[in-house]
C-alpha cells in the first residue's frame, strides 16, 4: 500500500480535473468544493508521508520503477528523499490555500481555471518525485502549459504580454535543458569510450555513473557544458540575473492564488533541480562554475550576490505593493544560491531551509497583498495610510510576514538566511559580508512599507475598509503558525534532510 501513496498523491489533483470538467457550468460552488476535495487528499497523503519518513536514512522511500517507455529505456521511476519530502509538503498545503484564496476572486470561467489548477498540482507534485529525468522534463514542462492560461486569461490588464514572457523564458532554458538531458542519454553507457550496457534516464544510475572512472558523465569537459545546460533552464525558473525579467510582470498581473503558487513552489523547482541534478549528477562542472580559476570560478556566488542586492534595490525603489514583494523573492533566492555555492553542509541545509522557509513567507505576502487589492482594487503603496487602526487583524499577521521575511531572530526566515551566510562566509568571505547589503535593504523597505501603509492618520477614502474575513484568515494561519514554528524550531525540517544533504556533500567533494 505505501508504494502507490506517493503516485496516489500526484495524480489526484489529476482526476480531480476530469471530475471538475464534467460538472455543470452553473454549478459554481459545487466546483469550488470539489476542487478543494481534490486538493485537501494530496495535503492529507503529504503529512502522512512527511511524519512517517525515515530521516535518519538518505536512501529513497516509497519509490515506485514502472516500465513506460521501453524503446528509450524510459520508466515511470518516483520516490522520495529529505530534498523532496519538504517541497512536496509545501506544494500540498499550497493546494487547498490557492483554492481558498480564488473563492470570491475568479468571476469568469471558473470551472477552467479550477480544472487548470489541478493540472498544475499534479505537474509540481511529480517534479519533485521524479526520479527519471525524462519523466522530471515531462512534469516539469506540464506546469509550464497551466501558468501561462491562468495568468493570460485570469490575469490583470497586462495579463496577455506578461503570459507570453513567461511562456517564452521558460520555453528558452527548458530547450537547453532537453539538449543536456538527451546529451547526458546518448553518453550514460559511454566506458572508456566504448558502449557498455544500456542507455539510462535513471537519475540515481545517472549520478552514480558520473562518478566512474573513466566513464563518459564523468568527463570535465562534458559536465561543464551539460551544466550549462541544465543551470540556464533553472536559473530562468528561480529567476537568477539577467533571466528573471518575466518574474514581476508575471506576479503583477497573476492573480492572486497564481502569485502564491509562482512564488512559493515554482521558483522553488529551480533550486530544486539545481540540487537535483546539477550539483549530485555534475560535481565536476559545479567545481568549474564554484571552485575553478579566474572569474567563472565564484560565478555562481556572484550570481548569488547580485541578486540578493539587485532584487533588494529594485524591491526599496517599487510603489506598488506586488511589485516589492516580486522583487523581494528574487533578492531571498539569491541567499539559497550562494548557499548551495558554498557546496558545505552548513551552506547546503540552510540553502534547502531556505527554499521550504521562502515558499511559505512569499506565499503569505502575495496573500496578503491579494486581501487589500479586493478591497481597495489598487496596490500603491502610498495611496494608503493609517489602515492599523481599520485593520488590526491584518496589520498584525502583515506585521508577522513582513518580520519573519526580512530575517527577525526567532521566525523562519532568520534561520535559513543565516545558515546560508555561515557556509558562504567559509568559501567566499567578501562576497558574503556584501551580501548582508540584502539583508539591510530588505528591513528598509518592508519597514518602510509598513510605515506608509498601516501608520499615521487614516487615509479618509478607506474609513469602511472591511476587516479581513474568517476564509482569509483560514489561508493565512498555517503559513503563520509555519513560519513562527520554524522559527523556533527549525530542526522540524533541517533532520529531514541533513542525511541527504551530507549524501550530497559527500558528492560535491569528490
Amino acid at each position: 500500500m505505501d508504494q502507490i501513496l506517493l503516485s496516489l498523491m500526484i495524480f489526484v489533483p489529476l482526476l480531480g480535473m476530469v471530475v471538475v470538467f464534467l460538472l455543470p457550468n452553473d454549478r459554481e460552488e459545487l466546483i469550488k468544493r470539489v476542487a478543494l476535495a481534490f486538493t485537501l487528499i494530496p495535503l492529507v497523503l503529504a503529512v502522512y508521508l512527511f511524519i512517517d519518513y525515515n530521516k535518519s536514512s538518505a536512501e529513497t522511500q516509497y519509490f515506485v520503477s514502472v516500465p513506460w517507455i521501453d524503446t528509450f529505456h524510459i520508466n515511470y521511476h518516483v520516490g522520495i528523499d529529505g530534498l523532496s519530502v519538504t517541497l512536496l509538503l509545501l506544494t500540498a498545503l499550497l493546494g487547498p490555500i490557492c483554492v481558498l484564496a480564488s473563492w470570491r476572486n475568479i468571476e469568469k470561467g471558473l470551472k477552467a481555471y479550477m480544472a487548470l489548477f489541478l493540472l498544475l498540482e499534479t505537474g509540481m507534485l511529480g517534479f519533485f518525485a521524479s526520479l527519471d529525468l525524462f519523466l522530471f522534463f515531462v512534469f516539469f514542462e506540464l506546469t509550464l502549459l497551466p501558468m501561462y492560461f491562468l495568468i493570460g486569461v485570469w490575469g490583470g490588464p497586462r495579463r496577455e504580454y506578461a503570459a507570453i514572457k513567461f511562456f517564452l523564458y521558460t520555453l528558452f532554458g527548458s530547450v537547453l535543458m532537453l539538449v543536456a538531458i538527451i546529451a547526458v542519454y546518448l553518453r550514460s553507457n559511454i566506458i572508456n569510450d566504448v558502449a557498455e550496457g544500456l542507455r539510462t534516464f535513471d537519475i540515481p544510475e545517472l549520478i552514480q555513473r558520473a562518478t566512474v572512472e573513466g566513464h563518459a558523465l564523468g568527463d570535465s569537459k562534458f559536465q561543464m557544458w551539460v551544466f550549462l545546460g541544465f543551470f540556464i533552464g533553472f536559473a530562468v525558473k528561480v529567476p537568477i540575473f539577467p533571466f528573471h525579467t518575466w518574474l514581476p510582470d508575471a506576479h503583477v498581473e497573476a492573480p492572486t492564488a497564481i502569485s502564491v503558487i509562482l512564488a512559493g513552489v515554482l521558483l522553488k523547482m529551480g533550486t530544486y533541480g539545481f540540487v537535483r541534478i546539477n550539483m549530485a549528477m555534475f560535481p565536476e562542472g559545479l567545481d568549474y562554475f564554484t571552485n575553478g580559476d579566474g572569474f567563472l570560478g565564484h560565478s555562481l556566488a556572484l550570481l548569488g550576490f547580485i541578486n540578493i542586492v539587485y532584487g533588494s534595490f529594485c524591491a526599496l525603489a517599487q510603489t506598488d505593493f506586488k511589485k516589492l514583494v516580486a522583487y523581494s523573492s528574487i533578492g531571498h533566492m539569491g541567499f539559497v544560491i550562494l548557499g548551495l555555492a558554498a557546496r558545505n553542509a552548513e551552506g547546503i541545509n540552510g540553502a534547502v531551509l531556505q527554499m521550504f522557509n521562502h515558499g511559505v513567507i512569499s506565499a503569505m505576502l502575495f496573500l496578503l497583498v491579494g486581501v487589500l487589492y479586493d478591497r481597495a482594487h489598487h496596490r500603491e503603496i502610498n495611496g494608503f495610510g493609517g489602515l492599523g487602526n481599520r485593520m488590526p487583524i491584518y496589520t498584525g499577521i502583515t506585521t508577522l510576514a513582513f518580520m519573519a521575511s526580512l530575517g527577525l531572530p526567532g521566525l523562519s526566515g532568520f534561520i535559513g538566511e543565516a545558515l546560508s551566510l555561515f557556509g558562504a562566509f567559509q568559501e567566499f568571505p567578501l562576497l558574503t559580508i556584501l551580501s548582508t547589503i540584502g539583508i539591510v535593504v530588505g528591513a528598509a523597505y518592508f519597514l518602510w512599507t509598513l510605515q506608509r501603509v498601516f501608520l499615521g492618520a487614516l487615509n479618509p477614502k478607506y474609513e469602511e475598509l472591511p476587516e479581513i474575513n474568517r476564509r482569509e484568515i483560514l489561508t493565512l494561519v498555517p503559513l503563520g503558525i509555519l513560519t513562527i514554528v520554524l522559527g523556533i524550531w527549525p530542526n522540524i525540517a533541517i533532520d529531514m534532510f541533513s542525511k541527504s544533504v551530507t549524501n550530497l556533500v559527500n558528492i560535491v567533494s569528490i
